[in-house]
């Protein structure tokens, strides 16, 4: 009886007859000339070794292994690369991406706990950081506005009048994944690191909203905090964003002050804060100071244009609009897997023909559907296992194992699945002036050898 070979044994004995069996097609002759000799040569000594299914990459693609550099200490003369995070209790491999305000990104291989510990979670601040307060239990916020009376709370009677809850949630920035739009936009060129998953403790904001009392003319709400704005003007608001009143009254919409079983951090946002899970992370007011009820959209710095705000229609990449006409506030965050097992860059040792790997998807108010993982290319997928969430809002972890034909280079493609059915797509879709919702595939480079 003849045994079939399967795909990778095909390809470490014939790599041609095997692209035109596993690719339904032969090789176009012109890429095939320019990667079977000098090219590949040169395109696989710039990435350290033999690009193993070279016939299958896709015309114009920049190899993962090239697409990032090493990050080096801020401090370190004629910097190359990224630079790191230095402040005290964060891991010093967060990436420096701003210092005023301070922003700093978290790896994807860092991002390797189902719970994001407090030194790994990423940082974005809007306006400065305030001072911090002497004694968080009488720090003090307020519910105003369309509410029969308005309410003063501290933290500690916030602890001690109502029932805390903790929930493990997502805290992902609005603009996770903006480097990736071409041409580029404005604001901080995050990767896929401006997310984390940490466990809150709070109060939801409905049952303080409710004992303020709701008239039937509250629609809407508007956040505030204490931060100062980057100008020091006094009075002058950092950042002020709203949401609609359903969201603020669902349940793991949250007024927390516990992260992680521990305070929350000053940087962080502590004594209190807002926790509005799955949506933008601007919407969770750090250093909470009041709530505003409201019956119209709230219009706070933050609001309004094209800020946190995506075309309706799409507009040419690199158009000018003012997002006046066309455009809608974002809500759930899209759909997003990473790999978080290896580091791009990784170097396996020869011979390695099998890897365990790991990874995290989410997909804002929905559910993760399914995770797939390709080594080829994307010319095939592999389905990965999926973990069990622990509430709504958490991410779900996701496991897997893939096989190598032959030592040399890989790029291990990973796509998440939404509840609904939509992908992550190869590339980001719907460009916007402020680059939101760019949650193209995760490429991570690997080196077997």
């Amino acid at each position: 009886m003849n045994r079939e070979r399967s795909i990778e044994e095909l390809h470490r004995d014939d790599p041609e007859r095997a692209d035109a069996l596993a690719f339904g097609r032969k090789v176009d002759a012109t890429r095939r000339g320019f990667l079977g000799g000098a090219g590949l040569a040169a395109m696989g000594a710039a990435v350290g070794g033999p690009i193993v299914y070279s016939a299958a990459m896709p015309g114009g693609l920049v190899p993962a292994a090239m697409a990032q550099t090493p990050a080096v200490p801020a401090q370190a003369a004629a910097p190359r690369g990224p630079q790191v995070l230095q402040f005290p209790g964060k891991d010093n491999g967060l990436i420096l991406l701003q210092d005023r305000p301070l922003v700093a990104e978290t790896p994807e291989h860092m991002l390797d706990d189902a719970t994001t510990p407090i030194s790994k979670f990423f940082v974005r601040n809007n306006g400065q950081i305030p001072d911090e307060v002497a004694n968080p239990d009488a720090h003090a916020f307020t519910i105003e506005g369309e509410v029969n009376q308005a309410l003063r709370l501290t933290v500690g009677e916030l602890k001690s009048r109502y029932r805390a809850v903790t929930y493990r949630m997502q805290m992902e920035c609005g603009g996770n994944g903006r480097s990736f739009f071409q041409p580029p936009t404005r604001g901080n060129q995050w990767g896929n690191g401006a997310i984390g998953v940490a466990e809150w403790t709070g109060v939801p904001l409905r049952d303080v909203l409710r004992a303020a009392g709701l008239k039937s003319s509250a629609l809407f709400t508007g956040h505030f905090g204490f931060d100062p704005h980057l100008s020091g003007t006094p009075g002058q608001v950092a950042i002020s964003r709203g949401m609609p009143i359903a969201k603020a009254m669902e349940r793991h919409t949250i007024v927390a002050f516990a992260m992680n079983g521990q305070p929350i951090p000053h940087i962080h946002g502590g004594p209190v804060r807002l926790i509005v899970p799955g949506w933008p992370g601007s919407l969770s007011a750090k250093w909470l100071n009041r709530v505003l009820v409201r019956a119209t959209p709230h219009d706070g710095p933050g609001m309004g244009g094209t800020s946190y705000r995506v075309p309706t229609i799409p507009i040419v990449p690199g158009t000018n609009v003012d997002g006046r006409t066309n455009f809608r506030d974002m809500d759930s965050m899209p759909v997003r897997g990473v790999l978080t097992s290896h580091a791009n860059g990784a170097r396996l040792p020869a011979g390695t023909r099998s890897l365990d790997i790991r990874g995290a998807a989410w997909a804002g108010e929905l559910d993760v559907q399914r995770v797939h993982v390709s080594t080829n290319f994307g010319q095939t997928w592999r389905t990965m296992r999926l973990a069990e969430l622990k509430n709504k809002y958490d991410w779900r972890r996701w496991s897997g194992r893939i096989a190598f034909p032959t030592d040399g280079y890989y790029e291990i493609w990973v796509r998440a699945q939404s509840a609904n059915g939509v992908y992550q797509p190869h590339a980001p879709a719907n460009w916007n002036p402020q680059g939101y919702e760019a949650n193209s595939f995760h490429r991570v480079a690997v080196l077997i050898g």
